[in-house]
């Protein structure tokens, strides 16, 4: 095997230059590979460790991406970094409507959102403006408003650090769940069994330059539309599908924008808890409640809100600064973290890093608006972003 080349190499830096969040400490080693090949070879360099050895924690390898999904300690991570920076995209028609869209993983993904959007390909357009790239899409089946790449994803190709070669998983051995998939099932420690190295997806070409039925409330009633009439009645023009999810996502902090700190964050940094029916039930009837199937043993689910939880819980926005809710002041008026952390002050979702926050600061918070909604409402919260070297 051919050694990584050493213009690959990074010079030493920590994660905090890498995700967006901001924090981070250094990392042993940092590889960033330019071309699938640079990646590939340091992939047959680590193969996974058997299963013991990485509940241990032994494994030595974390993948990173965009870094939109990753929070690490200050004292950093003495493995290996591997940074997935190739890019490439490409388009190719199958039949007259059909259009497979194939993506590098270190693609941006806003950027394929885009592309997709210029050259009037439905699908992807409700998943405008999410940071990082598109090896992670799938990961954590990423979705918003009312759409999800499980919708339009048709295959991925990975590499299996476990059997040490090159793999193909379709739409339908990925396993896609809310927030879940076989690829976030199989990491452990932050570290995967299978690498994604390119996505493709299937488009549709349409004539009329429409968007796919808009499913998501908000966005249809901001675009005129009515989310329960029938789907031919519920799409818009792309361009304007996109620009007014951007606009949404915009005023809730999350796109990313350098001087803005409520940008500073993993995005929504809970997931929105799955219970049983009579568990919602007794909520109070202002909770929004979304079915979501039953379980193995036939009991129906329902989907809460996150947000709905946490500022029904006395966590509004700006928890955790001096001058935000009451809760989250501390004890001595100075914030849960000395005011460097606090929810986002646009949406209560978001961890904020407010310039010079630790992953500790961040964490404080973010225990802090779990353990409000746990009292208020005896229902457990759940992290989304990948924790290394801490745990909620």
């Amino acid at each position: 095997m051919t050694s990584v080349d050493d213009s690959s190499l990074a010079a030493p830096s920590r994660f905090s230059a890498h995700t967006t969040a901001r924090v981070g400490g250094p990392a042993g080693r940092w590889v960033r590979a330019d071309t699938q090949e640079q990646a590939l070879q340091v992939l047959r360099a680590h193969p996974l460790p058997d299963h013991a050895a990485r509940e241990r924690g032994e494994d030595t390898l974390i993948v990173l991406g965009g870094g939109s999904n990753l929070l690490v300690t200050e004292d950093g991570f003495p493995g290996t970094v591997l940074q997935l920076a190739f890019h490439g995209i490409s388009t190719e028609f199958h039949g007259e409507h059909d259009v497979l869209l194939t993506v590098a993983a270190g693609h941006n993904w806003d950027d394929v959102v885009r592309f997709s959007v210029a050259r009037g390909l439905t699908g992807l357009e409700a998943l405008s403006g999410i940071p990082g790239s598109t090896g992670a899409v799938p990961v954590q089946n990423v979705g918003a408003y009312g759409a999800d790449v499980a919708h339009t994803l048709k295959d991925i190709q990975a590499w299996d650090r476990e059997r040490g070669e090159l793999v193909r998983f379709s739409n339908a051995e990925l396993a896609f769940g809310y927030r879940d998939s076989v690829l976030k099932q199989t990491t452990v420690h932050g570290s995967p069994r299978y690498v994604v190295l390119q996505v493709r997806f299937m488009l549709q070409n349409r004539r009329d330059g429409l968007s796919a039925p808009v499913r998501y409330g908000e966005l249809a009633r901001t675009l005129g539309l009515d989310a329960e009439s029938a789907d031919h009645e519920r799409r818009a023009p792309l361009k304007e599908v996109r620009s007014t999810v951007l606009r949404l996502r915009e005023g809730k902090g999350m796109v990313l924008q350098e001087g803005d700190h409520d940008t500073w964050s993993t995005g929504s940094f809970f997931t929105n808890p799955i219970v049983p029916h009579e568990v919602a039930a007794a909520l109070p009837s202002a909770a929004p409640k979304f079915s979501a199937g039953v379980d193995d043993a036939g009991v129906p689910l329902v989907k809460l809100s996150a947000a709905w939880l946490i500022d029904n819980a006395g966590c509004g926005k700006g928890f955790g600064l001096p001058d935000g809710p009451v809760a989250g002041r501390g004890a001595q008026g100075a914030g849960i973290a000395g005011g460097r952390a606090s929810l986002s002050t646009k949406h209560t979702l978001a961890v904020t890093n407010r310039g010079t926050a630790t992953t500790d600061d961040l964490l404080a918070v973010a225990r802090a608006a779990r353990d409000q909604v746990s009292t208020a409402f005896g229902i457990t919260m759940h992290e989304e972003p990948v924790l290394i070297g801490h745990s909620l």
